[in-house]
């Protein structure tokens, strides 16, 4: 199978400091973001992620949790899931488990995330 036909989409993830989170970037329009804190020493508590309304249901969301967690393993840090969506996508997948913070995980699952969301 290949991609003839289909134009290549360019993709950007930025970090921005301003606003406290990722924000994904393709052909230069912002089409989604992930809200962190940055902790000591080097923890990242992700805690919540948006898809611009006209990009939702492309894949968004899950190609810029992959993007953040790529971009935090780079950075030599660590992570805690709050963020029900990627509590979901690190369930399905073992590629990231070297990122969970030993001492401060987060979510085990996507019902408790949302359970934890829902009270706050």
């Amino acid at each position: 199978m290949t991609n003839e036909g289909q134009p290549q989409v360019a993709e950007e993830l930025i970090d921005s400091l301003d606003h406290g989170r990722f924000e994904l970037y393709r052909d230069s329009e912002l089409v989604g973001w992930l809200y962190y804190t940055h902790l000591k020493p080097n923890r990242y508590a992700l805690r919540h992620t948006e898809v611009e309304s006209s990009h939702q249901h492309q894949g968004v969301a899950g190609a810029m949790v992959r993007r953040v967690l790529d971009e935090i393993r780079a950075r030599e840090g660590t992570i805690t899931a709050i963020c029900p969506f990627v509590v979901d996508y690190l369930s399905r997948t073992t590629t990231y488990v070297d990122l969970i913070d030993a001492r401060h995980p987060g979510y085990s699952d996507r019902a408790a995330a949302e359970r934890a969301m829902a009270g706050s």
